[in-house]
């Protein structure tokens, strides 16, 4: 095709089979980059970096970003056989503290109420910094994108990304206005 970069729009175990087929005939060896439009460390993690590295792909959490993500990656490995967590896993985290967060200022337990206090409240965790709620829920915060490291770069087991940019949450998620939510006035 002579494409620069192959666009992978699939999860799971046929993203991971698609990469491997890539290394395996040469696609990435022959200068095209694979893009992973939904990928995880834990891919990553299941493909290794030889068949892995070189793969481009935005996530909104690694473990391994700062000391923050870090610290509270460690804690989450320990209780996992050493895992290390997936964006999902720390965005259900973070967005559970920030609904206690919103029950405890506003001293209520009302699903309306709680809401209402979510969206008014700043989030800010160490998982995913300083964000806020939109009116039709979205979770504002950076983006990251990262391509996986070649073996040689890594320094050991889990740590399989170099980041390459960073995205704000302006950048990273539809324009408020054009999202067509029915809670948007």
């Amino acid at each position: 095709s002579k494409a620069k970069v192959i666009g992978l729009a699939n999860a799971g175990g046929d993203l991971t089979n698609s990469v491997k087929q890539a290394s395996e005939f040469g696609i990435t060896q022959g200068g095209q980059k694979l893009a992973g439009l939904l990928t995880f460390a834990s891919d990553v993690h299941a493909l290794g970096l030889q068949a892995a590295q070189g793969l481009v792909l935005t996530e909104s959490f690694y473990w391994d970003r700062d000391d923050g993500t870090r610290a509270w990656s460690e804690r989450f490995a320990k209780l996992n056989g050493g895992k290390k967590p997936t964006m999902v896993q720390a965005g259900v985290y973070s967005g559970l503290l920030h609904y206690l967060k919103a029950v405890e200022a506003a001293k209520s337990k009302d699903a309306a109420v709680v809401m209402a206090k979510m969206k008014e409240m700043p989030t800010d965790d160490p998982l995913f910094g300083k964000g806020s709620i939109r009116v039709n829920g979205r979770k504002m915060h950076p983006m990251y994108l990262y391509e996986v490291k070649k073996p040689s770069e890594s320094k050991g087991p889990w740590d399989y990304y170099k980041q390459i940019a960073v995205l704000s949450a302006e950048e990273a998620f539809q324009p408020l206005a054009e999202t067509g939510c029915s809670l948007v006035k």
